[in-house]
């Protein structure tokens, strides 16, 4: 998943304004952006003055760049070294006809060259540039500080909080989210809106468990397919006194799934698991959908479609794999402190140590020897950002709430795999759950995102958001 951004880049100049603080501020972010790893597309001094956008034909010149380069474009920074054209700045983002996330960063000024050769006022550049984004409504992200200087620490941390912005709503245009299986029958908190969601530009392909079987009763054991798989999941996790009869069939789900994920273009995916595949194939999928996630291709039991899409968005914030876990016990008296738990397909990203083992609870009905390939361990101590999406069909919108917290190493005696998590005011966030009716799975990650992720939400994406502990809940 992981690439190279880039970002288109506006600077903004104002013609009584000192011209060299133009060429001087298209240096500097050039430089910034390279040396943080992201590619540019900006104009040239060649094809305006400065290479700056300040004029109504710079900001066509500028729009027909960006539409040269709208496959690579990520996201748009708008930079003020000194006022800026707000008006060439909008038209230029407007008459590209991208959409994307736009950032705007305004240069300081230093208070020892306050005289005109060398003073911004981009401090008020700033403002007159939101103000047309607003009327134009065109969606735009700020940095963290009104004036920062792009060669700064500061800017550094702003620009990967864009980053995660744009990976989130790029990444979410045109998914195709797999559906396998039919949602078990006892789980109706997983329903969810397919129009919703395709309204969004989210589409989901169904694949039913028949054909899903019918794939594997064609694949021998020793096609290239199925010990390709079973090399890999040998190579992924220990499977010390796990039957060959159960891993080759493991190794038989995971290439049938690939083969279909590649064949319909999906990213992602959610399965179907209770308790049809036990009974039915005899493993569980959970080491099959934990080596998706941990590769982050997530993937999520229950065929929880909304709850895979929450682990796909924590994936793209921070660039590691994600977890989908129930809100599942409390901690003793600590009203702070739960339990989370699956059964479990988490990602070995997830563990300290994970082995192969079986499904303790499902196997006292279908019986052990149907229920190998659980991958199991005590979630490791870390950073935590949770994250939920819901479709509400009685309202016709997207929801969701999203915050942090961390990963302890409180001493727990369980099965599966399973963590302690703290969360401060978890009860006020617990009371927020039941009394909007979200779902009891959450997806979770070792990362510190929920900013970026609420910013990719609501302010690009549109989707009704409560960001717990941000300000005043």
């Amino acid at each position: 998943m992981k690439k190279q951004l880039t970002f288109g880049i506006i600077v903004g100049s104002r013609g009584f304004f000192p011209h060299h603080l133009a060429k001087e501020g298209r240096e500097e972010m050039i430089k910034v952006l390279d040396s943080a790893g992201y590619k540019s597309v900006v104009l040239s001094p060649e094809q305006t003055q400065h290479g700056a956008v300040q004029t109504p034909d710079d900001a066509r010149h500028c729009a027909e760049l960006f539409k040269q380069h709208r496959e690579e474009i990520d996201g748009i920074i708008v930079t003020l070294p000194n006022f800026g054209e707000e008006r060439a700045i909008v038209d230029a983002i407007r008459l590209s006809t991208l959409k994307v996330p736009v950032l705007v960063q305004a240069t300081p000024d230093r208070t020892e060259t306050m005289k005109i050769s060398h003073r911004r006022d981009s401090f008020c550049g700033k403002m007159s540039a939101c103000n047309n984004l607003m009327q134009y409504g065109i969606p735009y992200s700020l940095t963290a500080s009104h004036t920062v200087s792009p060669s700064s620490d500061a800017f550094k941390k702003d620009l990967a909080w864009f980053s995660a912005v744009c990976r989130v709503v790029n990444g979410f245009r045109n998914l195709r989210i797999g559906a396998i299986g039919a949602r078990p029958a006892a789980f109706n908190t997983v329903r969810y809106s397919e129009k919703l969601l395709e309204r969004q530009g989210i589409s989901v392909e169904t694949l039913d468990l028949s054909e899903v079987l019918g794939r594997i009763a064609r694949l021998k054991d020793t096609d290239d397919a199925t010990q390709a798989k079973l090399a890999s999941i040998k190579s992924y996790v220990s499977t010390s006194g796990i039957p060959e009869a159960a891993l080759l069939k493991m190794s038989k789900l995971g290439a049938v799934i690939d083969g279909w994920m590649k064949e319909t273009y999906c990213t992602i995916s959610a399965i179907q698991c209770w308790t049809s595949l036990e009974e039915y194939f005899g493993v569980v999928p959970c080491t099959v959908m934990s080596m998706m996630s941990e590769n982050l291709f997530s993937s999520a039991c229950e065929v929880d479609v909304v709850g895979v899409l929450s682990m796909y968005g924590l994936a793209l914030a921070s660039e590691t794999p994600s977890a989908l876990l129930d809100w599942n016990n409390n901690y003793g008296d600590d009203p702070d402190k739960a339990v989370c738990f699956h059964c479990s397909n988490l990602p070995k990203h997830f563990f300290a140590d994970v082995v192969m083992d079986f499904q303790e609870i499902i196997a006292g009905t279908v019986g052990k020897e149907n229920t190998f390939g659980t991958c199991v361990g005590r979630v490791k101590a870390g950073a935590m950002t949770y994250l939920r999406f819901s479709t509400d069909d009685y309202h016709g919108k997207i929801r969701g709430y999203v915050g942090e917290g961390e990963f302890t190493s409180d001493p727990l005696e369980t099965f599966g795999g399973a963590g302690v998590v703290k969360i401060p005011k978890m009860q006020k966030l617990l009371r927020m759950i039941c009394e909007q009716g979200f779902e009891h799975h959450v997806a979770a990650n070792f990362s510190h995102v929920a900013s970026p992720v609420y910013e990719a939400a609501v302010r690009y994406l549109g989707w009704e958001m409560h960001h717990h502990g941000a300000v005043e809940d």
